[in-house]
């Protein structure tokens, strides 16, 4: 029976090159263990030195993943799920196009870490899990985060940027006169009838500046009218 070919990936980002256990030299000797350990053909070693892995977007990932497409190797071979990739929106798209059970490459993956081996009904119930907790976390922290900021919210506090007509005094917003006073010509303007260009046109001609002591645009003209209409 022919062994399975299997396409190692190393990757390191900037921060990791120097920690102990993520080296690509230490990565490399795990994934050449687990291949004699498992009777695997290590056809090569695709690598991305100082590649994060926010994105599937690297030279060497790429170099494995269209070894898996043009079927020069029927599997990869990582030392740990997040060599892949840290997005749990990539490791799905991974999944659909070359691991799960419905994907046209029918790939294999393997992680040494995570004792991964997708051609097992385990391998593949182990690597669904591993996304789905990554999933559940990711949502946790978005609802945590919503939820302090909802109650800076309701006990009166300001939360993200200032906006134009006020100024941050500890965690409240504080009125500005200049600021309020052209947010008043802005409004009146606009009751005359003046389009927002028209309107940008002449605060810029007056030597009112924006927040960020700019010129003027449609489009900020246009948001300080949906906020003092609110």
């Amino acid at each position: 029976m022919a062994r399975t070919r299997v396409i190692g990936y190393t990757r390191v980002s900037t921060l990791e090159q120097a920690s102990e256990g993520y080296s690509l030299a230490a990565q490399e000797a795990k994934l050449r263990s687990y291949a004699e350990l498992y009777d695997l053909e290590l056809v090569a070693i695709e690598t991305d030195a100082g590649q994060s892995g926010k994105s599937l977007d690297r030279p060497g990932l790429q170099a494995a993943l269209d070894a898996l497409r043009s079927g020069a190797a029927d599997a990869i071979l990582v030392g740990k799920l997040d060599r892949l990739t840290r997005s749990v929106a990539d490791m799905a798209q991974l999944i659909d196009e070359f691991f799960g059970e419905k994907a046209p490459s029918k790939a294999t993956l393997f992680s040494v870490a995570d004792q991964i081996d997708t051609r097992t009904a385990g391998g593949r119930l182990v690597l669904n899990v591993l996304v789905s907790v990554a999933q559940w976390e990711r949502e946790t922290i978005a609802e945590r985060t919503k939820s302090a900021l909802d109650h800076k919210k309701t006990i009166g506090e300001h939360v993200g940027a200032k906006p134009f007509g006020f100024e941050i005094n500890g965690t409240h917003l504080v009125a500005l006169e200049a600021e309020q006073q052209a947010i008043s010509l802005i409004l009146d303007l606009r009751d005359r009838g003046q389009t927002l260009r028209e309107i940008a046109a002449e605060l810029t001609h007056r030597g009112i500046v924006t927040k960020r002591g700019g010129r003027w645009h449609i489009q900020t003209v246009k948001n300080i009218l949906a906020r003092a209409r609110q």
